[in-house]
């Protein structure tokens, strides 16, 4: 897909209302500690309540085991192994649909996308994270996607119950012996990530009494929602363009400010509404380190990531970080 076509996608987004979100009970922490490698990413799709009034077709990406060395004893690049401080290399992981997942269990991310929209278009970044470590699982909302026949963007509202509802879902299936991945989601390190009413989506998850499952959440190009952004306290990030002519800076700023526990802003000076989300564009490489920073942070525990996080966050004229995060 052309890069024009791919910025179109991601800069149409609104604001919305807020859905309730479920209780539940957190599972036994994980031992596993943040990855010291990349991975290659294996993809798989399925419905969520497929019968039901709201059909919620999701699509994953998750860690696998890298391919095989090549005859001459390499890995290819986008598998190699990163040092235990790298930044994660930016580039294209390998995707490899239907593939094992790898030994472990990873934490889970729920990403939404924005207003005619759909997950695909955001694989630059999901397939990035999982290739860190998460598990990506990205819902494609009925009535706001890009193929949505009754496209209306006032059902944004409904969407953060979509994300529970996704939520125990994956609970279920990491519980279900013989689904591929049983075993393997870490259901009690969930962090919330979208972009654009993505963003106000995942705002809108972070209700007063939410599970504590929802450990962290990352705002890109949105802003709280009526109800969100409420206890547990749970970090925050937020991304945003400071010239973004969809929804302005002031508005993510507006919701930083309203956040209770740790959060952090990462502007980017003159930026729009997404452009920053496409590889080889300004920004791209500080967004992608940053917000991996944050999750391996937030969602492994790992503190080493924290410390790099402000140096891998701030490249000046390009980004610029303000941050209640702790030292």
């Amino acid at each position: 897909m052309r890069v024009q076509r791919l910025v179109a996608a991601l800069v149409t987004a609104l604001l919305a209302g807020c859905a309730p979100a479920m209780t539940a009970a957190p599972e036994p922490p994980t031992s596993q500690s943040a990855p010291q490698r990349t991975y290659a990413v294996g993809m798989r799709q399925f419905v969520v309540d497929p019968g039901g009034p709201r059909p919620l077709p999701v699509t994953v990406w998750y860690p696998v085991e890298p391919a095989a060395p090549t005859a001459t004893g390499s890995v290819p690049t986008a598998t190699r192994s990163a040092a235990p401080t790298a930044t994660p290399s930016p580039g294209a992981p390998e995707v490899r649909p239907g593939a094992a997942v790898a030994a472990g269990r990873f934490p889970v991310v729920i990403y939404s996308h924005g207003l005619r929209s759909l997950p695909e278009l955001h694989a630059p970044l999901t397939t990035r994270w999982a290739a860190a470590g998460f598990v990506v699982a990205a819902p494609t909302f009925p009535r706001t996607n890009l193929r949505a026949r009754d496209f209306t963007r006032a059902d944004v509202r409904n969407q953060p119950a979509d994300g529970w509802r996704l939520i125990r879902h994956l609970v279920r299936l990491d519980a279900h012996r013989g689904d591929p991945l049983a075993g393997h989601l870490a259901v009690n390190r969930i962090g919330a990530a979208g972009h654009s009413a993505g963003g106000f989506t995942t705002a809108g998850m972070f209700t007063a009494g939410h599970s504590a499952r929802l450990r962290a959440g990352i705002v890109i190009a949105g802003g709280g929602l009526a109800g969100g952004l409420a206890g547990p306290v749970a970090p925050l990030l937020f991304v945003h363009g400071s010239a973004d002519p969809i929804v302005p800076e002031s508005v993510g700023r507006a919701g930083y400010a309203r956040v209770l526990g740790p959060a952090a802003f990462l502007s980017l000076p003159g930026q729009g509404h997404g452009e920053y989300l496409i590889p080889g564009r300004p920004g791209f490489v500080q967004v992608l380190a940053t917000t991996i920073d944050f999750l391996r942070w937030t969602l492994y525990d790992d503190r080493a990531a924290l410390r790099r996080l402000p140096a891998d966050a701030q490249l000046p004229g390009v980004t610029a970080l303000t941050s209640r995060l702790p030292r």
